[in-house]
């Protein structure tokens, strides 16, 4: 039997209002799941049970009394300890903030609440969100649902094992370098970049930072765009914002017939594993077969963007959170510091000049867009590395000349009007997820969204047994798997 806390978002809603089942029993059982998750796996700083359980019983009686509800009614979610809420624990992973428990909720969550989503707990990241494996001084390792021995990638790792956990039907989290998509690969789940300014980005010291973005962790493309449907929209708490309005039920319109894809596995420098590169095209097969064109397109991008942005990121921290090395050095993540020192260092003229790199990244996409609709390309060019690792590990140039990488996300940080969604296309011989990712004209978010439904229908279409493996679609543990996994844990 089914669980209501494992129906789609909205459906949850829906029962709720209808009284079919109570928001009760929905947050009772997401806790239930988040504490034998967290046992586990280490994807929460803070499980709110008492005041989810207090939210739950305040929706029920809204119902029984007849008030207006909203259309995330008693739904349960969670945000990542980057993004503050008003009265929690919020450490952005780190010692140096101590004891903060923000006064105010940042306008996201506030968003997500005034919807009527009842927040259950907040989630692991890397020190100030700035690794793709999530693993911070504060509170440790964080492991992946599919291979404990694995990261669910970072910086958003918590939130992807909420959701890839059945915790919760989605998640907040931020992308600054493909924080939301990385672990959305890694764990297979769904993972959206909107287009920089369609949510507001209101918890950063400066409203002119031009690559992060909020965006949902999701168990389908649907949730996904649940949770655009109420984050997503202008407002004067973040100057940057645009005054577009999100449109839902284009985002739920899926259909690729008649649309033209470009394929690129590498990005023009890449080295993609073969067993992404095989669920990437099958991937591509199931669109084919849905009616859509899809040509595998050369690009000759190099590492420089991988190296740019990374110089971009540096400066980023060593901004933000620099003043931190002074007094809490010793208590820090040594490769943060590092990166601090690094950003520090860099000229203004050199930091200037990533523009023209990102201006010539534009006018690639730029002509390409003349041709295609989207852009496809794998999330990650590896599955889920093992925990040991880290991002230093991936970024070595091969005796080949290809770049050993772990993500394909950061590019689209250095393009931040396109959004860029992952979704997960099957497992890979090793039994690890694999996520696709479709990149989309700029502010293009709808359209994104709605080919990136279509191709999750499609995608069933594509079972293959890769190497006599049976690999399957299964988006995330069927809960008799996942019982066995925590327990065992």
């Amino acid at each position: 039997m089914t669980h209501p806390l494992d129906l789609a978002a909205r459906d949850i809603a829906r029962g709720i209002r209808a009284a079919r089942f109570s928001a009760q029993s929905v947050v009772a059982e997401s806790i239930r799941r988040a504490e034998l998750a967290q046992a586990a796996l280490n994807p929460f700083t803070l499980i709110r049970a008492r005041q989810a359980m207090d939210a739950a019983r305040r929706a029920d009686a809204a119902v029984a009394g007849g008030a207006p509800t909203g259309p995330l009614h008693g739904v349960p979610f969670v945000a990542k300890d980057l993004t503050p809420t008003a009265g929690d624990l919020t450490t952005l992973g780190s010692w140096t903030r101590t004891d903060w428990r923000p006064a105010e909720s940042a306008l996201c969550v506030r968003r997500l609440q005034a919807a009527g989503a009842i927040l259950i707990g907040k989630t692991t990241t890397p020190e100030f969100a700035y690794s793709s494996f999530t693993n911070s001084p504060r509170w440790g390792v964080t492991r992946n649902p599919w291979n404990r021995d694995r990261s669910p990638g970072g910086s958003s790792g918590g939130s992807a094992v909420a959701v890839a956990m059945g915790v919760v039907p989605f998640a907040e989290g931020t992308d600054m370098g493909g924080s939301v998509r990385i672990p959305a690969a890694f764990c297979g789940v769904v993972g959206f970049k909107p287009s920089i300014g369609r949510i507001p980005m209101t918890i950063l010291p400066s409203q002119f930072d031009s690559i992060s973005h909020f965006g949902p962790l999701a168990r389908s493309v649907g949730d996904a765009v649940s949770f655009m449907d109420v984050a997503a929209g202008s407002s004067d708490e973040d100057i940057a914002s645009l005054p577009i309005d999100f449109d839902g039920a284009a985002a739920r319109m899926g259909a690729v017939r008649g649309r033209r894809f470009a394929l690129s596995l590498d990005l023009g420098y890449y080295a993609v594993q073969p067993q992404v590169a095989s669920r990437v095209r099958h991937a591509a097969d199931a669109l084919r077969r849905a009616g859509a064109t899809v040509d595998e397109v050369a690009m000759d991008w190099t590492r420089a963007v991988n190296d740019q942005w990374f110089d971009l990121w540096c400066v980023f921290m060593s901004a933000y959170f620099g003043d931190a090395v002074a007094n809490d050095r010793a208590r820090m993540d040594p490769a943060v510091v590092a990166m601090i020192t690094r950003g520090q260092a860099m000229d203004a003229t050199t930091y200037k000049r990533i523009e023209m790199l990102r201006t010539a990244m534009w006018r690639d996409m730029a002509r390409l867009y003349t041709q295609y609709d989207a852009l496809l390309c794998p999330t990650c060019a590896i599955t889920a590395p093992p925990v040991t690792e880290t991002d230093d590990d991936y970024v070595a140039t091969l005796p080949d000349g290809r770049f050993r990488g772990l993500d394909m996300t950061c590019p689209f940080n250095l393009l931040p009007q396109l959004p860029a969604l992952s979704v997960p296309v099957g497992h890979a011989t090793d039994g690890l997820p694999v996520g696709m990712q479709i990149v989309g004209h700029r502010f293009a978010d709808e359209q994104v969204l709605a080919w990136g439904g279509a191709l999750e229908a499609a995608l069933p279409l594509a079972r293959h047994e890769a190497g006599g493996t049976g690999t399957t679609m299964t988006r995330y543990p069927a809960w008799d798997d996942r019982e066995k996994i925590l327990s065992r844990s």
